[in-house]
């Protein structure tokens, strides 16, 4: 079998072509981080990884790689080499990665090799992908001119940047709207998954041709991921680009955004009131005890009589007292 590789000169067309990935690391390695384009088809599960793990600090390398060949045997091998070939038929131009690009991926090229298949390995595996990935954001981010589009909660500013030809939504990235109100019922992605993700966004604009980039004003963190330092950096130097809505305008905006599209991702109607109720929730401190209550009460009151004049009262008093404060301190510090 021939030694084939994808050698870190590839990296960056590996992302800007969405290449099919074959992550064979455990589950738990692939849940901690990896790749939009890859799927976790693990040459050992959890629990066989631990067993190897402890063997090999017991008893050495090679006790621990007859222990891994012994529990990943007979039917149990043939059944993911089976997963694995069934991959690279419904992706033919798919590579194999581990973490370290070393036994694993060898011996998984190995069997496919035995089976007919060959695919190429990555160099080095995850680790080397990631790092170059953190590398590569540092210096793309100082490659492009960036707008930033600033604007009060309801101007629209992710529709605005959608629209132009070289963006980067991070609220999408982030999945979550960057507010009080901004959870979707599905997770988060990790902090490593958020900043892979970018960088490949980032890597796609330069293929592209990008000189110039939108981007969203965002704080330090979306929800629970953090924007890496270098962006911050520079989105804070960067030429700026504000939006102006009406009141009216706005709570038009949040009302179909908040109340009408949001109730349609939850499965159930008491899913979606205890997200509204628990979001005007963490307004409390802010808003003082007297305006959250009259808010809260509003809002159950819309909730109740399932009342769209209500619940854009609730939202206009929310816009005046809590977000527009917000943004008009934010913007005295710039």
């Amino acid at each position: 079998m021939t030694n084939q590789w994808i050698t870190q000169s590839q990296f960056d067309q590996l992302f800007i072509d969405n290449t099919p990935l074959l992550d064979l690391r455990a589950p738990s390695e692939f849940k901690k981080g990896a790749f939009h384009s890859a799927v976790n088809k693990p040459l050992m599960t959890d629990d066989e990884r631990a067993k190897v793990g402890t063997c090999y600090k017991q008893h050495g390398q090679k006790a621990a790689i007859a222990l891994g060949h012994e529990l990943v045997s007979g039917d149990t091998k043939q059944q993911r080499i089976d997963d694995w070939k069934a991959f690279f038929v419904t992706h033919p131009k798919g590579v194999i990665y581990c973490f370290r690009g070393g036994l694993r991926s060898q011996i998984v090229q190995q069997w496919l090799h035995d089976e007919g298949v060959e695919r190429p390995r990555v160099e080095s595996g995850y680790k080397a992908l990631r790092q170059h990935l953190i590398q590569r954001t540092e210096k793309l981010v100082r490659s492009f001119h960036w707008i930033v589009v600033s604007g009060r909660t309801g101007c629209q500013k992710t529709q605005f940047i959608k629209r132009k030809s070289h963006s980067i939504d991070l609220e999408g990235l982030a999945h979550h709207r960057g507010s009080a109100f901004g959870r979707h019922p599905e997770p988060q992605p990790t902090q490593i998954d958020f900043e892979n993700q970018l960088a490949v966004e980032l890597l796609k604009l330069k293929a592209q041709g990008a000189n110039t980039v939108y981007i969203e004003d965002e704080g330090s963190h979306i929800g629970s991921v953090s924007i890496p330092e270098c962006l911050q950096q520079a989105t804070q130097k960067a030429e700026r680009h504000p939006i102006e809505s009406t009141l009216e305008q706005r709570v038009d905006v949040i009302f179909q955004e908040y109340v009408v599209e949001t109730e349609n991702r939850y499965p159930s109607r008491e899913q979606f009131e205890h997200y509204l109720l628990d979001s005007l929730s963490r307004t409390r401190k802010r808003l003082g005890d007297l305006r959250f209550r009259q808010l809260f009460s509003k809002l159950q009151q819309a909730l109740k009589h399932n009342s769209q004049a209500l619940h854009k009262q609730w939202i206009e008093g929310l816009l005046v007292d809590y977000y527009d404060p917000m943004y008009d301190y934010q913007m005295k510090k710039r």
